[in-house]
């Protein structure tokens, strides 16, 4: 960390062998869009998700045959697997039974009191915490009626209600998370949560659309939130494959200096003063640096003006001339290299480092 956002202080819970909240790392967060019955199909999605760097993973229980595939999806990844339930008790304790670290379920939808001891009594027993989800959409309607439609007051106490029924069973292994699909609704309730509970916080904005507009609701949403020291996990929620929620959270934490790791890439918007097709070779030198595991930083400039500076201040980088390029590494000037050679010769200087 940069040292300039300062985390809200929330208590610290086990999510399998992942801590959230508290001290612990920001984690990033998915959910497989596949059938969870077919077990075959989730385990190769959450692998793929699990290798673009997906710390905790969620998937959908509609009924008891996905509740029982848990047990097999479950023995093929070692990410902590988060069961989401909804109405149905019974799923929540057959997924328990069956391996889960985290369910996501909210008390006040799943029955009368004694189904709800069940649930936090084996959650208890096996020390599973239980995630509160309170979306704009699923407000009780004595909530919605008090407060004349959906606000942020409103889908905190909503929250804060389903929280009560597990501490009064002395029940304390919670998370909240409380999102809306638009921005300026989201930021509120979790601003307004931050201050009235020190639960850990799953950030994010829901239904936020698209790979495109998706990514930019949730870059504006999370990011406000993350530079207010709000948030402890996350999830990028997004209209296709949730390998791309992984790359955009994670650079969202990386942007705001809240994660390391990785190749930070830096390139200029380019201008009339740029002489050689900087925008193809930036794109072509960011495909090839997609999937590369170093902990460093690349700028790909396009003139004298800024070029030589942020270059120099990169581990590897060039500033653009006419048909040709400067090549820095570590602050000093290595060589000049010519268009056509930029790419091949400035991968070859980044195998090195």
């Amino acid at each position: 960390m940069d040292g300039y956002i300062k985390r809200r202080e929330t208590v610290k819970i086990r999510v399998g062998d992942r801590y959230i909240g508290g001290d612990s790392e920001i984690t990033v967060q998915s959910m497989t869009n596949t059938d969870t019955r077919d077990a075959a199909s989730t385990i190769a999605q959450i692998k793929r998700l699990e290798e673009a760097g997906c710390d905790i993973v969620r998937v959908a229980v509609p009924d008891m045959e996905a509740a029982s595939a848990i047990k097999q999806i479950k023995k093929s990844t070692g990410l902590p697997l988060v069961a989401d339930i909804h109405f149905d008790y019974r799923l929540a304790l057959e997924s328990m039974v069956n391996g889960v670290d985290k369910i996501r379920l909210n008390p006040g939808n799943i029955g009368d009191s004694d189904r709800v001891r069940k649930v936090v009594e084996m959650a208890a027993e096996r020390d599973i915490p239980i995630r509160i989800g309170v979306n704009s959409g699923s407000v009780e309607k004595h909530i919605l009626e008090k407060y004349n439609g959906v606000t942020p007051e409103g889908m905190v106490e909503s929250a804060l209600g389903h929280a009560q029924i597990l501490e009064d069973l002395d029940f304390d292994r919670i998370a909240f998370s409380i999102k809306a699909s638009g921005v300026p609704m989201t930021i509120a309730a979790y601003r307004l949560m931050s201050e009235r509970s020190r639960y850990p916080l799953h950030i994010g904005v829901t239904e936020a659309g698209t790979l495109y507009k998706g990514t930019i609701k949730s870059s504006v949403g999370l990011g406000c939130l993350l530079a207010e020291g709000i948030g402890d996990t996350l999830r990028v929620s997004l209209t296709g494959d949730p390998v791309e929620e992984i790359k955009v959270g994670r650079e969202i934490l990386k942007s705001l200096g809240l994660r390391k790791g990785g190749v930070e890439f830096v390139s200029c918007p380019t201008c009339g003063r740029t002489q050689i097709d900087l925008i193809e070779i930036a794109n072509m030198v960011e495909k090839k640096l997609q999937d590369l595991d170093k902990d460093i930083k690349v700028a790909i400039m396009g003139c004298a003006v800024n070029g030589p500076g942020e270059a120099r201040e990169a581990d590897i980088g060039i500033a653009g001339g006419k048909g040709e390029a400067l090549l820095f590494r570590k602050g000093e000037i290595i060589r000049k290299i010519p268009q056509d050679k930029i790419v091949e010769e400035l991968m070859e200087e980044i195998k090195k480092l």
